[in-house]
């Protein structure tokens, strides 16, 4: 299931990012650092009571302003509302109460999510400050006094918003199906291999990038296998104030990630591997998702002999971190290897799935260490006692050893590149867990 979305929205300067960075900086999960992959830090993965969730900072929202970067800030906390689980209001008791507070409100009401009051600047211990109940004349319910700089009344605040989080049996009537998600910047033919392989127009096709603005869950049926499509809307690189608004869409795109077994990355052939398409594959990579990369609109590239693999090159060159993704080039006009692609989801779905009997992981992992001996520092050898596996989806793995810190990349890349040679493991990356021996 995917995870909850949080949205804090307000007027400006009443300490929304001050709030978000408060979180960020002790309660957000560390993302391993893939090489050539950047994002937005206007979202972060955050957890509270052992819950994960996504946590989006919106720019201030002065609702009736004429000037037009403001209005585009207010279509952007609208996006993030829409998107969001829960919302919270963050107001600013040192100024008290405002028509601008009022007019946020109003626009809350129309979104009819649940919404927690975080009355900032709070910044007394003790008895809630008189100056905060008159936030009660919002009529959001209950108030939150808060300090995001000395992080006070934090505990109470995340606590109502968990009891806000959606149930976690909604997706069980999915639990039997392969949930793909078809990702891409826009115009790359995302809504288009649905309605190839639907052999209808369910999803809204355009040359206009962005034309779907919402993820679309389609269920569809194949030889006995089900699978759930989550089409999403397009992510761009965000260089002009009119694209601003997709940053908030983004999130939409990065929460179909977060529901998928497997993503289907889409490619343009005619502009070859960009640098959001980078962006893309590198949060499916950081979430540990099966992974393929479709070139699509191969009809229409003029054709050499060997002019596939040379693109194949370029594509795993480009994309070096995900180089386990199996690369197919398809059309969705024409329909060429559509059939293909339902091979491969098959595939890499199983194979993100498949378990390693502990005995014969520790054999591949002797041998391996006998060929390539582990690394050493200061004369102090890596010794590797054993290894399990742990998880699937992706496959995880925890190896024990003397000394965590003797544990080299590039060893571990070696050691990874074992289990793949031997086991396949094609589509779906592989996590490792170094933990020393008698660690919990």
């Amino acid at each position: 299931m995917s995870k909850p979305v949080v949205a804090v929205v307000g007027r400006p300067n009443v300490g929304k990012s001050t709030f978000f960075n408060y979180l960020v900086g002790r309660r957000v999960s560390i993302i391993e650092d893939t090489p050539g992959v950047t994002r937005d830090r206007i979202y972060a993965e955050s957890e509270w009571k052992g819950k994960k969730f996504t946590l989006i900072d919106t720019g201030g929202i002065e609702a009736y302003s004429d000037d037009y970067i403001k209005q585009q800030m207010v279509r952007q906390a609208q996006i993030a509302m829409d998107t969001a689980d829960v919302i919270v209001l963050m107001v600013d008791i040192r100024t008290g109460l405002t028509a601008a507070d009022e007019d946020v409100a109003v626009m809350l009401r129309k979104a009819a999510k649940p919404v927690v009051v975080a009355v900032n600047k709070a910044d007394t211990i003790g008895q809630t400050p008189p100056e905060a109940y008159e936030f009660y004349n919002l009529g959001m319910g209950e108030i939150y006094p808060v300090s995001s700089v000395h992080g006070l009344g934090m505990g109470e605040l995340l606590d109502a918003i968990f009891d806000n989080f959606p149930e976690e049996n909604e997706e069980n009537e999915e639990d039997d199906c392969i949930k793909v998600a078809i990702i891409g910047k826009p115009n790359a033919g995302k809504s288009s291999i649905i309605n190839r392989i639907l052999g209808e127009e369910r999803v809204i096709v355009s040359d206009i990038p962005g034309t779907t603005r919402d993820a679309i869950d389609t269920f569809y049926e194949l030889d006995g296998k089900k699978y759930m499509f989550i089409d999403t809307a397009g992510i761009r690189r965000k260089s002009k104030i009119e694209e601003e608004i997709e940053k908030y869409s983004i999130i939409r795109s990065w929460t179909a990630i977060d529901r998928a077994d497997v993503c289907v990355l889409m490619v343009d052939a005619q502009d070859g591997v960009t640098e959001q398409d980078t962006k893309i594959a590198g949060y499916a990579h950081e979430q540990g998702k099966a992974s393929i990369i479709a070139i699509n609109k191969w009809d229409v590239i003029e054709k050499e002999t060997g002019t596939l693999e040379d693109y194949r090159k370029t594509v795993q060159k480009e994309l070096e971190f995900m180089s386990y993704a199996p690369v197919v080039f398809i059309s969705a006009k024409t329909g060429q290897r559509v059939d293909r692609l339902f091979e491969l989801i098959n595939y890499v779905s199983d194979q993100a799935s498949f378990r390693i009997k502990t005995g014969v992981l520790n054999d591949v992992l002797n041998e391996a260490v006998a060929l390539v001996q582990p690394p050493s520092d200061k004369g102090k050898r890596l010794k590797i006692y054993y290894m399990t596996q742990t998880g699937v989806k992706p496959p995880s793995f925890t190896l024990f050893v003397n000394d965590a810190e003797l544990m080299h990349y590039s060893y571990e890349r070696y050691l990874k590149n074992t289990l793949r040679s031997n086991f396949g493991f094609e589509g779906t990356p592989l996590r490792f867990t170094i933990k020393e021996k008698g660690e919990k």
